[in-house]
């Protein structure tokens, strides 16, 4: 079902404060709150609201360092491709991998204490993803601007 001008308040407000209660929502998105209730549900069992999870500070929890990491492959295989996203997936210190269309076949985002830490990661688990031919690291030194929520 298309989303119209109400789905998309709902979605925009829930993305600002996902943990505002239904009469809270209900008054942002002028709604009542049964009509707010049954739509927000529905956006649920759509899928268009996936889950709901508290966002950490990294540098409260000493994770402050992001490592962008381009991962070119030896080849392009579906078996070498698979490989590699099943074994990317249980490294906790990565929290994204994209495949790439480019240069590289892969950019992940890894957090890490420092750089000591980094390399640490490095050695543990990303020098030893299969299929690797080549591993470029970038340190970012600010954040300038990050969110999670997408245009609605």
């Amino acid at each position: 079902m298309p989303l119209d001008a109400t789905d998309r308040r709902i979605l925009t407000a829930l993305q600002r404060r996902g943990r505002m209660s239904n009469a809270e929502l209900s008054e942002a998105v002028n709604l009542s709150p049964s009509a707010c209730h049954r739509r927000v549900q529905r956006l649920e069992q759509e899928g268009y609201i996936r889950d709901y999870v508290a966002l950490l500070d990294a540098r409260k929890l000493g994770v402050a360092t992001t490592v962008f990491v381009e991962i070119t492959l030896q080849g392009q295989a579906d078996e070498v491709l698979d490989a590699f996203e099943r074994a990317v997936r249980l490294i906790p210190d990565v929290l994204e991998c994209h495949l790439m269309a480019g240069s590289a076949d892969y950019l992940l985002k890894v957090v890490a204490e420092n750089t000591e830490d980094f390399a640490r990661i490095h050695r543990q688990y990303l020098a030893r993803l299969p299929g690797v031919g080549q591993m470029q690291s970038s340190f970012a030194l600010r954040t300038v601007f990050k969110t999670t929520a997408l245009p609605v």
